[in-house]
């Protein structure tokens, strides 16, 4: 219909494939792995549920699942060339996948690449199916296979955080509120903050993953399942979490999951939250650190690399550099997947393609970067006491310590004459008198970081 178009002599894929290639020929980024053998998985379940259905034979079959076979232990990633930048919805992407099952299925039985004379890339492999069905399901397939290492490596970093918490617990410093003064704290309690902002992203990434188990896989173009059979969809859930080890359930409405890209969405949306939680740690560690001889230095980062062409023996904090810019990228990311699940129409969104490319790419990047940062950069972090102690000695915070005492009035006073005086406030309470020798026990380093209102009557 479209004429002809000349493919590479020992090329898997066809002409649709290679039609695709020259109208978006874009070299990177290339598909995701996991995107690709996704898709494959569901071919290979759709061969073998259409077996058993009677609506495909044994011997086609059999060839069309040890193509997949071959496919996923890694034989013909070269064969997959089609760009996430593609035509809407993934027809390009689908039909690369249909083409090299198919011309590696004839291949299997005795058939020359191209002929497809026994198997055909739309009749047999793509039976019972249709890309609007497809793509929803791999993107789910893929997402689910990715997370648990992304969710593991985020436990990691908790648990460092924890690590820190304990091993700094006993260090009083000032807490600093509007980048100003503030009533102390201790460097452990801040790490213990980290700690549990952390757990609280993986938890909402553990909840957004719940909603990727439900597949409207057997809807094919429109969602009414048409030129399938009535046990079809039910059969491949079944097959499907038996190849992926999955908990893959029915969606149970097999229009809203072709319509709907909220449950992409709603996991992208976790993913933008660790980001600005990471981008917020990042940025007080490097606070923290600033200096050393002209900030405030209350904790020093592993040393990693060089950090100037100019200035010798200056040392950067390369690796927080390195996460802040894949979060800002995963918030980018985010944007992007927003736009494209607000732009579905009717039966279909068509921005399925670049939803399943940022996706992934959201997934990959943080589960990286977040081990990177752990390894290189957190579990290295030591604390200088004796600048905590310094700047604590020097914070004016403290006199909120004495409101209970003297009231705010008579407080603030006292802090700005220790402001001009350079005098502690500790110090400056005793000598006008405001503190008995009870009182002064108030500012012992182990009062300061807990509730100190106590009933004497």
């Amino acid at each position: 219909m479209l004429g002809k178009i000349l493919l590479p002599e020992n090329a898997y894929y066809g002409a649709q494939t290679q039609r695709a290639r020259e109208n978006f020929p874009f070299d990177h980024p290339k598909q995701h792995l996991e995107y690709i053998y996704a898709t494959v998985i569901i071919k290979k379940a759709a061969a073998k549920v259409n077996n058993i259905l009677g609506l495909l034979d044994k011997k086609k079959a059999d060839a069309i699942i040890s193509a997949c076979d071959e496919i996923l232990n890694g034989s013909f990633d070269q064969e997959f060339i089609v760009s996430p930048y593609q035509a809407g919805a993934g027809t390009s992407h689908n039909m690369n996948v249909n083409e090299v099952i198919a011309n590696r299925s004839n291949e299997i039985l005795g058939a020359p690449l191209g002929t497809y004379k026994y198997i055909h890339p739309n009749d047999h492999v793509n039976m019972s199916q249709s890309t609007n069905d497809v793509i929803p399901a791999a993107i789910r397939i893929a997402s689910l296979t990715l997370l648990p290492k992304l969710l593991a490596n985020i436990k990691n970093l908790e648990k460092a955080f924890s690590d820190k918490g304990k091993e700094f617990a006993d260090i009083v410093k000032p807490g600093r509120t509007h980048l100003r003064d503030a009533l102390p704290v201790t460097l452990g309690q801040e790490f213990t903050a980290y700690q549990a902002a952390i757990a609280r992203d993986r938890q909402r990434i553990n909840m957004a993953q719940e909603f990727l188990r439900s597949l409207g896989i057997g809807g094919t173009a429109v969602g009414t399942g048409i030129n399938t059979h009535p046990k079809y969809h039910a059969f491949m859930i079944s097959e499907l979490k038996c190849l992926t080890n999955l908990p893959l359930v029915s969606c149970r409405n097999l229009f809203e999951p072709m319509q709907n890209m909220a449950d992409f969405l709603n996991l992208s949306g976790t993913f933008r939250i660790l980001a600005q939680t990471l981008v917020r740690i990042g940025n007080d560690l490097r606070l923290l650190s600033s200096g050393p001889g002209t900030g405030i230095n209350e904790i020093s980062l592993p040393e990693m690399q060089p950090g100037s062409s100019i200035m010798p023996g200056k040392v950067n904090p390369s690796i927080i550099e390195m996460l802040t810019m894949v979060c800002y990228q995963i918030i980018g990311y985010d944007q992007a997947i927003f736009l494209s699940s607000i732009s579905g129409q009717l039966e279909l969104n068509v921005m399925l393609p670049l939803i399943a490319y940022d996706l992934l790419e959201q997934i990959k990047l943080l589960t990286k970067a977040i081990a990177v940062f752990e390894k290189k950069c957190l579990s290295g972090i030591t604390a200088n006491r004796q600048m905590c102690q310094w700047w604590f000695e020097k914070g004016v915070g403290l006199g909120a310590i004495l409101n209970p005492i003297i009231g705010y009035e008579k407080a603030a006073t006292l802090v700005k004459e220790a402001l001009t005086t350079h005098q502690s406030i500790k110090n400056l309470a005793i000598k006008k008198g405001y503190l008995t020798k009870k009182q002064e026990a108030l500012f012992s380093p182990k009062n300061l970081t807990r509730p100190n209102i106590r009933n004497e009557k």
